[in-house]
């Protein structure tokens, strides 16, 4: 390969990793999305946004406050054990991946007059973890020789980390005893933004401000609920960091310097109808749908010289997930929930990314609350993951001067599971 056509390859690559920043493959929702805001909510597979009862419910629908009498705070988080593994020409490999991470959850709903509440919410809904070993994928692994020096001749990506906060102040209005309105914005921080390959690496951090509307109609048995959160874009700044310094004497990397990145964040729309079969037992049927056709275009720009230095395809679809929840008051203060959804994956075959290898999931979830007394609760709730397996083989053939989504670079067998453990303690005044 001569120095021209590599020093092409190399451009392309200088920031490959940039591009999948925020594609964090330990994620169980479509995309890189975590659904979960309560320890109800993994309980019943999310399926919560036409509950007018339960604390949990008010991250899903912050209408659900002009439903309760009391002002509430509630503070817990949970634990996510993912488990993702890859089977290509160089065998099986697990992604290395924190065993487990917490997430923190916060909720308060606060009586400002009869019809009037205030919320105050802090939720991670994107992110995670993913690391691939170099030389995972055999085609993104190997070298050049240039005489005195061998080089890498493409990015392979070995260590992803996201983490984005959402801080949600939300005002709702009790318009009816049946009806309740609200509005809020959703201040998202991406705390972590960390990103590794054999040629660079990038950490930073940003922020993006969007809106959220919902509603709560109320009908005999019969609950309709609605929950809308608009788009967003996060503004990420980093420092890029060339981590083989002959290819940057060779002007085959663009040199160590600070970069940006436009995340844009996809709509989301909830809507669920829930029935009462009896004062002790309630069934909720959700729909979601995520829009996550706004993820199409990654660029990344060098702050040194404002220059467009890495683009991205994705071309992802909006995608529905269905959730099923049951509430069961077996005693006064005791309640078992249970729950199952299935996601649909948001990424098609033609743009698959090893970085985001996603697919369909089945989730199933069960949980306990108990009320202590003195205005005081503990819930405590499991969820289970399980990726529907993806045997990705393109036909699409990877080549130095290509990108490397959709391509036979990430041909492989992917496989995904995961398990969540939630705990909550809330208290009413």
């Amino acid at each position: 390969m001569s120095i021209k056509i590599y020093h092409a390859v190399a451009s392309a690559l200088t920031l490959g990793a940039l591009g999948t920043l925020v594609t964090t493959s330990s994620a169980h929702a479509s995309g890189f999305a975590l659904p979960d805001a309560s320890a109800a909510g993994i309980a019943t597979t999310n399926a919560l946004v036409a509950n007018p009862e339960e604390l949990g419910a008010i991250p899903y629908n912050p209408a659900a406050m002009g439903f309760h009498d009391t002002s509430s705070v509630a503070l817990g988080g949970f634990l996510i054990g993912p488990s993702f593994s890859v089977t290509t020409a160089s065998g099986n490999h697990d992604s290395q991946g924190a065993d487990w991470t917490f997430l923190p959850s916060f909720q308060a709903a606060i009586k400002l007059a009869d019809q009037w509440r205030l919320g105050l919410g802090l939720h991670v809904p994107y992110g995670l973890e993913t690391r691939w070993t170099y030389g995972t994928f055999p085609l993104l692994s190997q070298q050049i020789n240039l005489g005195p020096v061998t080089l890498p001749t493409a990015s392979h990506p070995t260590a992803s980390k996201l983490e984005i906060l959402n801080f949600v102040p939300t005002l709702a209005y009790r318009v009816t005893p049946d009806l309740s309105l609200s509005a809020g914005m959703d201040v998202y921080w991406a705390k972590t933004a960390q990103l590794d390959s054999n040629l660079a690496e990038l950490s930073g951090d940003g922020t993006g401000f969007g809106f959220n509307l919902s509603a709560l109609y109320r009908l005999n048995a019969w609950t309709l609920g609605a929950s809308f959160h608009s788009a967003a874009t996060i503004d990420l700044d980093g420092d890029y960091t060339a981590l083989n310094p002959t290819m940057v004497a060779l002007k085959l990397l663009q040199p160590s310097q600070a970069a940006t990145l436009d995340l844009d964040l996809p709509w989301r729309l909830q809507l669920g109808l829930r029935y009462e079969i009896s004062p002790s037992l309630a069934a909720e049927f959700d729909w979601s749908y995520t829009g996550w056709s706004r993820f199409q275009q990654l660029e990344i720009y060098g702050k040194q010289n404002g220059a467009l230095i890495f683009a991205d395809t994705n071309d992802w679809h909006n995608a529905s997930a269905y959730r099923l929840g049951l509430t069961w008051q077996v005693q006064p203060a005791t309640q078992l929930r249970f729950g199952y959804s299935y996601d649909q994956a948001a990424q098609d075959d033609e743009y698959f990314s090893a970085r985001v290898p996603d697919t369909d999931r089945h989730l199933f979830g069960i949980g306990v609350a108990q009320d202590l007394g003195d205005g005081f609760a503990v819930e405590a709730s499991y969820l289970y993951v399980m990726g529907v397996d993806r045997d990705y083989a393109s036909t699409v053939p990877y080549t130095k001067t290509s990108g490397v989504n959709g391509t036979t670079a990430v041909n492989g067998d992917y496989e995904m599971s995961a398990h969540l453990v939630g705990i909550e303690v809330s208290k009413t005044f």
